[in-house]
């Protein structure tokens, strides 16, 4: 029997390169009692390259129809949390094609060797779903790969009472008897595990016009996210313009050790309600990864540092910006010293899938980014970054593209002077300007 394929080497037994998805069209019912989840799925597809087969990612839940137009279906067969799509004949590439999946179940996270559990999880009561890497076939089918960029329109029946937060803008909301159903558009292209759907029992704070913390009722958001209005005029100033229509904190009324930004909203646990800086670095952090990581999202996975580096370096932006405990340059100073007492066994460009998470990944990024900032000066990289972020909106991108794009906007050999900080283990010296 034929093995599955792997569109990311980093990621595997995910996504399937024969076949890009432009268009996700999900209607959901979620019944809290027993965590249940039915849904169906429309995906509008385009072949990539001829072939007979397309493969879905979805894990944990249980495929019951399935409908092709534009070809035909001759078989269709579950495999370790893929759904095998067999055609009868095959389909040459420009060929568009609708999948239509029902599916249900119980949704659980799925584990990794390496990153653990990601995806759907039930809390205390409601649901929190935080997809990087692996997680997003625990909701809905997918082709789970970061290149594969899609517009989406979620729509989700829960139990009145509950609020329901997806991606992009709340287009319509509508109740029949005890149920409100909520319909999420968004219109820009988005990766599979930068979808979500966060349910609680929540009220929402303005903060300023699409702008907005959804929390529970009690939550005190002063000195954290109440922050938000002036970190967005901040990141506008140095990164350019907000990249989508609008932008929501998601607090849960548990605990997260971690938050995680998805396109357009970002989740955080109740325990980011404070006014500690190692907290609210993060709610810094999450935003900024809505121009790098989300608007401008790797294309491997091995780039991530395209992502966290960035994210790591707009922390100690707004570090500098708010009075924060020290200014750029003194973080920098201050991790390259940690760094440097660290195990120099890590490649930045390319850390492998044990390491892709590794704080050093931040905190290296962040410096090979300071280095550059140094080298060029103020003026011309936050030109840069604004540049990128603009120009590359949307689109998939891999560091071989950022060092090109760079020495063509700096007139600097940004690719000699990033080199050791990307390509090799050894940690290279501080920047001296």
């Amino acid at each position: 029997m034929p093995g599955l394929p792997t569109a990311d080497p980093y990621l595997p037994d995910h996504g399937d390169p024969s076949y890009s998805v432009r268009h996700y069209d999900l209607d959901l019912i979620y019944v809290p009692d027993g965590n249940r989840l039915r849904g169906t799925a429309v995906l509008s597809v385009v072949v990539l390259a001829e072939t007979n087969r397309l493969v879905l990612d979805l894990a944990g839940l249980a495929a019951t129809k399935l409908r092709i137009d534009g070809a035909r279906l001759k078989k269709w067969s579950t495999r370790s949390n893929r759904l095998v799509l067999q055609l009868d004949r095959a389909v040459a590439a420009g060929a568009e094609l609708t999948l239509t999946i029902a599916y249900g179940g119980s949704p659980q996270p799925v584990i990794d060797r390496y990153h653990g559990d990601a995806g759907w999880e039930e809390l205390e009561d409601g649901v929190i779903v935080a997809a990087q890497p692996h997680g997003a076939p625990t909701w809905f089918p997918c082709n789970d790969r970061p290149d594969d960029k899609a517009t989406y329109r979620i729509e989700l029946s829960a139990p009145s009472g509950y609020t329901v937060v997806a991606n992009g803008n709340l287009a319509q909301k509508r109740r029949r008897a005890s149920v409100d159903t909520w319909t999420y558009v968004m219109d820009r292209p988005m990766a599979s595990y930068l979808a979500t759907v966060q349910i609680g029992r929540y009220d929402t704070t303005e903060h300023a016009p699409s702008l907005v913390t959804i929390a529970p009722p009690d939550a005190d958001l002063a000195g954290s996210f109440d922050q938000q209005p002036a970190m967005m005029a901040f990141f506008e100033r140095v990164f350019g313009d907000y990249p989508f229509d609008g932008y929501a904190a998601v607090v849960t009324d548990d605990e997260l050790e971690i938050p995680l930004e998805s396109q357009s909203l970002s989740t955080f646990g109740r325990n980011f309600c404070s006014t500690d800086w190692s907290q609210v670095r993060l709610i810094a952090h999450e935003m900024a990864h809505q121009w790098f990581g989300n608007a401008v999202t790797l294309r491997h996975w091995q780039d991530i540092w395209l992502h966290e580096g960035f994210a790591c370096y707009a922390e100690w932006l707004w570090s500098e910006e708010s009075g924060g405990p020290h200014t750029c340059d003194g973080w920098a100073r201050h991790h390259h010293e940690r760094l440097a007492d660290l195990p120099q066994d890590l490649v930045l460009a390319d850390p492998g899938p044990e390491l892709m998470f590794d704080d050093r990944v931040y905190k290296r990024g962040a410096l090979a980014l300071h280095a550059l900032r140094v080298a060029v000066g103020d003026e011309s990289f936050f030109g840069l970054l604004k540049a990128w972020a603009a120009e590359r909106r949307g689109a998939s991108v891999t560091t071989a593209e950022l060092l090109e794009f760079a020495g063509e906007r700096t007139g600097v050999d940004v690719a000699g002077l990033l080199g050791p900080w990307l390509f090799e283990a050894e940690l290279p010296a501080f920047p001296q300007g």
